[in-house]
């Protein structure tokens, strides 16, 4: 049997871009998450079951400081382009590989607490199956 090491990183110098702007400032959570499910049919016989699994959706879970005051904050640009779908360069690690894919924008919340920042969070939907690039 192989040993195979590991080498876990703390998110702590990340890039995101989005269409053709970094966002990475004002977010502090992103994440690609894929969803999947196994699909049973059942016979007559005891002999007759099966399982299938399903092809993974993925979503891109976003939290982020609201900013509307400066001009194309993400806070507006979800806002402002809902429903567009647009390319994503996501590298959660400098100098490591990169992950891009499409995503399908939709707004956030506005507003929060008392003495809070405030922040918001989106699941954006995502074309397709996420593709790693290496690191250049």
């Amino acid at each position: 049997m192989t040993f195979i090491p590991v080498q876990p990183f703390i998110m702590k110098d990340v890039a995101l871009k989005i269409a053709a702007d970094n966002y990475e400032a004002h977010c502090s959570t992103v994440e690609l998450v894929p969803s999947s499910s196994i699909v049973n049919w059942k016979g007559l016989t005891p002999a007759s079951t099966f399982s299938f699994p399903t092809t993974s959706t993925w979503v891109c879970n976003m939290g982020y400081a609201q900013d509307w005051t400066t001009d194309d904050s993400l806070s507006a640009y979800l806002h402002e382009h809902e429903g567009e779908s647009v390319d994503v360069v996501f590298t959660p690690d400098a100098g490591g590989p990169s992950v891009e894919t499409t995503i399908f924008i939709a707004p956030g919340s506005i507003g929060g607490a008392v003495d809070g920042v405030a922040v918001g969070s989106v699941s954006l939907g995502v074309q397709g199956k996420p593709a790693f690039v290496p690191a250049a």
